[in-house]
């Protein structure tokens, strides 16, 4: 690929610290091979700071260079806080009960997009190529054209597109899509948001569904493609080796050695369906009373976007439910639920999901789900556990070896863990390896490559 990496998304990851995730890892590959940027917020708020404006900040990791900006409060509060956070992500999780669609924060989203053009715009060269990372920055390719801006720009969906009648709740719905038109490539997660894409734009604008994944719409021309993101398998693998892996996977099997234990990682998020993911357990508890004393379920519910009224709310919730099911069949020596409201150290992760015997990763809506995962590649082939995956998770569609469920029917996903925890060691062993087969294949690495050369490729939108 020709011309240098410029990577922009809403928080800046340096690919040399060792806490950088796999996403991170990857990109900073993408980007130290020709001397590539990543642009985007510092994570900074500047009280009483001027709106639309930020101090911009540029230094170097190795061969990457690193721009970051500052951002005043009232730009914070109306662009990441509340039209992003309050907006677009409660929306695209299908949750409009959830959304704050006449709060005012429209303007500040906008603001910050051309905030981010205008910095971006004047450390670009001439043969730089694009990529925009997630909802926070839906419209900035159309604030960049808007500049003058000629470059190669793609842009990478990370969380679900919902289908066009939610879509169309937003108040500002045909200006949101329209700006999808600005860029060269569109990447989604999955084939059900490639429809929903499809979907809105030929219902909405009239678009002309052309050869090789092009829309033509708004005047405009854009490649929309799906490209279900992965880990980095040898990253995460090593991670597996270090001691506090080994440390948590020992531990786990000397203090459980008599139970069976299921696990859960996720963000403390309503679109997660943690609260009925422990009715399920609960009902797994009633139903099928041989778990008695045996199952445990360790949750760890990591805190996010702390503050805000939905998520106090769920984790009352969860702590209740937690507390109630503990209360109704717990005793002095097995306690049925382990719930944690912290954040459990990356090191540790792969330790966890070895010493389980079952993962439920049981989201309302989730883009990709990459816990499902990194659980199937920390498993032992000799003997894995086994995946109980949410059919509404992107992951479903490229794991179809898991158990799928629909985690609102309680009972079943219930079934689907007792299934999970009798299920003998031939069927494990069958469905890891298939499940680990397909993880390797479409690593990280091969959905960078993905994209990028779709990219380059595209018919231009401009010129």
């Amino acid at each position: 690929m020709v011309g240098r990496l410029v990577v922009v998304s809403n928080r800046v990851g340096d690919p040399r610290k060792a806490a950088a995730g796999g996403l991170a890892v990857a990109l900073g590959d993408a980007l130290a091979v020709s001397g590539g940027m990543w642009f985007g917020w510092s994570g900074k708020v500047v009280e009483n700071g001027p709106r639309g404006e930020g101090e911009l900040h540029v230094q170097q990791s190795g061969k990457v260079t690193l721009a970051t900006i500052d951002l005043g409060r009232e730009d914070y509060d109306a662009y990441y806080a509340g039209y992003s956070n309050r907006v677009l992500w409660p929306v695209f999780h299908y949750r409009l009960d959830l959304a704050d669609l006449d709060a005012g924060f429209f303007d500040g989203y906008q603001r910050v997009n051309r905030l981010f053009a205008r910095k971006l715009l004047d450390l670009l060269r001439p043969d730089d190529i694009i990529w925009v990372h997630d909802y926070h920055l839906i419209p900035l390719a159309a604030e960049l054209r808007a500049l003058g801006c000629q470059h190669r720009i793609g842009f990478f969906l990370h969380i679900p597109l919902p289908p066009p009648l939610i879509l169309a709740a937003i108040p500002a719905h045909e200006w949101l899509m329209r700006s999808l038109f600005a860029y060269d490539l569109v990447g989604l997660q999955s084939a059900a948001d490639l429809a929903h894409f499809s979907g809105y734009v030929i219902a909405e604008a009239g678009a002309e569904l052309l050869p090789d994944d092009h829309f033509r719409a708004f005047n405009r021309l854009v490649r929309a493609r799906a490209f279900p993101i992965g880990i980095d398998v040898n990253e995460f693998q090593a991670l597996a080796e270090t001691p506090e892996s080994m440390e948590m996977r020992d531990t786990l099997r000397e203090q459980y050695a008599r139970r069976q234990l299921l696990v859960g990682v996720d963000r403390l998020d309503y679109s997660k369906g943690l609260p009925q993911r422990l009715r399920a357990f609960q009902r797994l508890l009633a139903n099928y009373p041989e778990n008695q004393q045996s199952a445990t379920l360790i949750q760890v519910a990591t805190p996010t976007r702390e503050g805000l009224a939905a998520y106090d709310e769920i984790r009352k919730e969860l702590e209740g439910l937690a507390g109630q099911i503990n209360g109704d069949y717990g005793g002095l020596e097995w306690m049925p639920v382990r719930y944690m409201h912290r954040t459990l150290a990356r090191r540790r992760l792969p330790g966890l999901y070895r010493a389980g015997r079952v993962a439920l990763v049981t989201p309302l809506r989730d883009g990709m789900n990459l816990v499902a995962k990194e659980f199937i590649v920390a498993q032992d082939p000799q003997d894995p556990g086994v995946l109980v995956l949410s059919r509404f998770a992107g992951a479903a569609e490229q794991l179809s070896e898991a158990l799928l469920v629909n985690p609102y029917d309680t009972g079943a996903t219930a079934e689907a863990m007792q299934r999970a925890l009798r299920m003998p060691l031939g069927e494990r062993r069958e469905r890891h390896q298939a499940l680990l087969g397909r993880v390797c294949e479409h690593d990280v690495h091969w959905w960078r490559r993905g994209f990028l050369q779709a990219l380059a490729s595209a018919e231009r939108a401009v010129g």
